[in-house]
């Protein structure tokens, strides 16, 4: 018994071999991972768990139960033979990982076989070959991952279920209960142990490649982040320097460079006495990538380098993309070919997919960019036509009642004007200058407005060089003169604030003017507004350009009650760099 125990267990060999060949196949791998496989993945599960049972039946050892003597393969049976196998292990994986329809597909297949070969078992083990499927596709569980401890149990319970069914059916009893005395635990043990070893193989294989699949995952995105921030103003020689020692970090490589089609950009690692950046580019393999745009492998017969002592004997070189057009290459070096395998392929084209995604991504947020810087432009140059269509009707009003001081408003104007043309050449200016320019405007309303208007200013002069977008101050104040006083005749009084709170420049302007309802609160600066008394498009613009510049946090707040005045306030943040210093 101990013998063909040994035995048993020395054959479990062609187990482990199967075992491997078996994670090879797709259909396999999808019964581990999907709850659900197609009839065709069925189909070739039980033809292939099918033949493991048969390969178990020929690797099994004949028993004479007359004789007790072993021959070492089995083959076509005598009546008095039976045979010591591990037919039950591809039976009872298949009902496992398959369920009832493989377990049985296969046990009919085994069991029909077995019964073929003759021997007065030949019934009992072909029937109980079929009743192994059944029990292990009870135990199949959609979505569960089979355990060591499942499979053994599993495949010495159907093996001692066999040694069961021999007793009762095959004949003479006498010779049956003999037989399952001579191979019962043998082949209990023997099969419930090859069920385990060979669910442990599959799953250290699968795992171990999941888990190469997770380190290649976690260096991707570690690349990924580490990289982003140097092309995010695109490819130069620069930002290629950084990526390349990221890479040659990451990667292991003997040298990493970037091209671009026409000279290396950087190289980093071995080789770099004449791989140097701003070279033109050496290898007709390179300009071959640049000009198809495929992924080449080149070793020392085709990488062709001009110094004969290059250490660099192979490289995988992969095209660097931007809307579709080459612009680039990426190339990873290596000493010989024999360095690179399948997965350095498919990790530097990955790679030069990534880096060709981070290129567009930081094209896409330059043209971002510039749009936004385009559509500010657009919204300042939108106010100035509606400040000088106002002013030059005061300085019309003056010409003939009071030439000298209109010329003194001309020239205020001018200098206005200038200013305002000025604005429209810069993104930010300081709150200094927008409140000069501000004042400026206020000199020409109040020479307008003669003794109706009163302007008062509360100023800290700390917040005066905090950053503002240009006319932004002097549209809400011409908001407020147009619009707060239009049915007053005296005491008009705005009030023009700056101050620091939090850290932040806290700017509001005040008025003892008309005010307006709720609704007409929620329109102001949120959106265009039809009405006879205006667009309400100096306020939408003002507020556009402070949301785009600063957030939300920045966007214009208004009060106002009827006959009570309005207050329109706003905040600007501390720039980054003085935050930082602070």
């Amino acid at each position: 018994m101990f013998e063909l125990l040994i035995t048993m267990l020395e054959r479990l060999g062609i187990i482990v071999m199967i075992a491997f060949i078996l994670t090879r196949f797709q259909f396999f791998r999808d019964m581990i991972y999907q709850e659900r496989v197609n009839k065709q993945q069925q189909y070739k599960a039980i033809l292939f768990f099918g033949f493991f049972g048969i390969i178990g039946t020929y690797s099994g050892l004949s028993l004479n139960a007359d004789t007790q003597q072993f021959n070492r393969w089995a083959s076509d049976l005598a009546f008095e033979e039976a045979i010591a196998n591990s037919r039950v292990i591809g039976i009872v994986l298949a009902g496992l990982f398959g369920g009832y329809k493989v377990g049985i597909g296969a046990g009919l297949i085994a069991g029909i076989h077995r019964f073929t070969l003759g021997g007065f078992t030949a019934i009992a083990c072909g029937f109980a070959t079929i009743i192994s499927g059944v029990l292990a596709g009870y135990f199949h569980k959609k979505g569960s991952p089979v355990r060591l401890s499942t499979a053994f149990l599993i495949g010495s319970s159907a093996e001692a279920l066999q040694m069961f069914i021999i007793i009762l059916t095959a004949k003479p009893m006498e010779k049956a209960v003999s037989l399952v005395e001579i191979i019962g635990v043998p082949m209990i043990l023997a099969n419930g142990l090859g069920s385990a070893l060979f669910l442990l193989i599959i799953k250290n294989v699968v795992n171990e490649e999941k888990k190469e699949g997770a380190l290649q995952t976690q260096k991707a995105l570690r690349i990924a982040d580490q990289t982003l921030v140097f092309l995010r103003n695109g490819i130069n020689s620069s930002s290629a320097s950084e990526v390349c020692k990221i890479l040659h970090k990451e990667i292991k490589a003997k040298a990493v460079a970037i091209t671009n089609t026409t000279e290396i950009l950087a190289h980093v690692g071995m080789g770099n006495d004449h791989h140097k950046p701003t070279h033109p580019i050496q290898t007709q393999i390179t300009k071959d990538v640049i000009k198809n745009g495929r992924l080449v492998v080149a070793n020392d017969q085709t990488i062709l380098c001009s110094v004969a002592n290059c250490p660099l004997g192979a490289a995988v070189i992969a095209p660097l993309k931007q809307r579709d057009a080459i612009i680039g290459t990426l190339k990873v070096y290596f000493r010989s070919e024999k360095e690179i395998t399948n997965l350095e392929v498919e990790m530097i084209s990955g790679l030069s997919v990534l880096l060709s995604n981070q290129l567009e991504i930081a094209e896409a947020e330059k043209s971002y960019q510039l749009a936004k810087e385009a559509e500010i432009k657009v919204l300042q140059a939108q106010i100035s036509p509606h400040f000088l269509f106002n002013t030059l009707n005061t300085v019309v009003s003056l010409i003939r009642v009071n030439p000298n001081k209109a010329r003194k408003l001309l020239i205020t104007l001018s200098k206005f004007l200038r200013q305002n043309l000025s604005s429209t050449t810069v993104n930010m200016t300081s709150l200094e200058q927008e409140l000069i320019h501000t004042k400026a405007y206020l000199v020409i309303e109040e020479t307008r407005f003669s003794d109706k208007l009163k302007v008062i200013y509360d100023i800290d002069k700390r917040a005066l060089a905090y950053k503002i977008p240009p006319l932004t101050l002097q549209p809400i104040v011409e908001n407020t003169v147009k619009h707060a006083f239009k049915d007053m005749e005296h005491n008009c009084i705005i009030n023009v604030s700056i101050c620091i709170k939090k850290g932040s420049a806290h700017i509001s302007v005040s008025d003892n003017g008309s005010g307006m309802n709720e609704e007409r609160i929620n329109q102001i600066g949120n959106e265009q507004i039809d009405s006879e008394y205006g667009t309400g498009l100096a306020l939408y613009n003002v507020n556009r350009r402070l949301v785009m510049n600063f957030g939300d946090e920045s966007k214009l707040k208004i009060t106002s009650s009827l006959k009570k005045g309005t207050e329109i306030n706003f905040a600007i943040p501390l720039p980054k760099e003085e935050n930082t210093r602070g």
